[in-house]
């Protein structure tokens, strides 16, 4: 997959084709800001899901019969 970005990339720069490359470079750091914001979300919630757990496991136990 790799190669094959980077196939793009020189291709547009050899044929002087800035605006297109600019256009595939803005594009490609868009790709890389969506991936890292879902990584982060995907992080948060499974924090607060441990958080969650461990206060339901801490009301359990305070209510024994």
């Amino acid at each position: 997959m790799i190669k094959f970005f980077r196939k793009i990339r020189q291709g547009l720069v050899t044929e002087n084709r800035f605006r297109k490359y600019l256009f595939y470079a803005v594009g490609e750091i868009v790709l890389v800001m969506i991936g890292i914001l879902l990584a982060l979300q995907v992080n948060n919630w499974n924090e607060l899901r441990k958080k969650e757990e461990a206060e339901n496991s801490g009301l359990r136990g305070s209510f024994s019969f």
